[in-house]
């Protein structure tokens, strides 16, 4: 397939924006939309290891959502959401079905009330070096969970005033997503908190899979990736509320 020039890595979307009448209407109508495939990894069978981050998440408002989180995760993976991503598999990565690997709570280190995408980073790679973490695989993705009151700030953005949540890799190998709590109308779009999460997780999970690294999977250069073309146009995939994908075979989000 032929190789897409695109910005450098670090430029490319791989946020979910707010969701406000102007995204509406841009989104609604892509201009053109075409994912190129640049040639780099994709997770081909991916296995999601939840992260719930804080002592918020042992307290009872927050508590019973990771199951709920877990359960979702549990259907999802082996759902149509993840039988329409075929399209974009290539020789070398067979896009399939994926599981979940587990979950933890993770009280500490804590959470502080504004933390940095590096900070988050950091942690990951601390937790994998002291074994509460698996060890990244080429197809693991870290999902990061933050309570609700925690503002996360990446690329001199901020949760709730930029975007709702956000995937990347540390180096080219260890894949990560992290959801902050859906605190505000721009990222909570009228839903519960759990349809909230489960709209922006499922458009990273999405991203994750088909451009891992963002910028040298599937990227579109004037749209982003697969999930910004279609950001927060929903759909139900059995019980759960989902963000309809950008589909080349379509030309449309499905």
């Amino acid at each position: 397939m032929p190789k897409q020039q695109h910005t450098p890595k670090r430029d490319c979307v791989r946020v979910v924006p707010l969701a406000t009448p102007e995204l509406a209407k841009r989104v609604a109508t892509p201009q053109s939309a075409q994912l190129v495939y640049n040639n780099g990894p994709l997770i081909a069978s991916v296995q999601v290891f939840g992260i719930f981050w804080g002592t918020e998440w042992q307290q009872a408002t927050l508590a019973g959502m990771i199951p709920e989180v877990n359960q979702f995760f549990d259907y999802i993976l082996t759902s149509p959401l993840i039988d329409q991503l075929a399209e974009y598999s290539v020789p070398q990565y067979s896009i399939q079905h994926g599981k979940r690997a587990g979950s933890v709570a993770l009280p500490t280190p804590d959470v502080p009330k504004t933390v940095d995408d590096s900070a988050i980073q950091k942690m990951i790679q601390q937790q994998i070096s002291a074994g509460k973490l698996p060890s990244a695989t080429p197809d693991l993705l870290y999902f990061v969970f933050l309570p609700s009151g925690v503002t996360v700030t990446q690329g001199g953005s901020a949760s709730c005033k930029a975007f709702c949540g956000y995937h990347d890799a540390i180096g080219k190998d260890v894949f990560y997503a992290v959801m902050p709590f859906p605190d505000c109308s721009g990222c909570s779009s009228g839903l519960s908190n759990l349809d909230a999460l489960t709209v922006t997780a499922s458009h990273e999970l999405c991203e994750a899979i088909t451009d891992p690294v963002p910028g040298d999977g599937w990227y579109d250069n004037q749209n982003g990736e697969i999930g910004d073309i279609c950001a927060w146009q929903t759909k139900k995939v059995g019980a759960y509320t989902v963000q309809k994908e950008w589909s080349n075979q379509a030309g449309r989000c499905v």
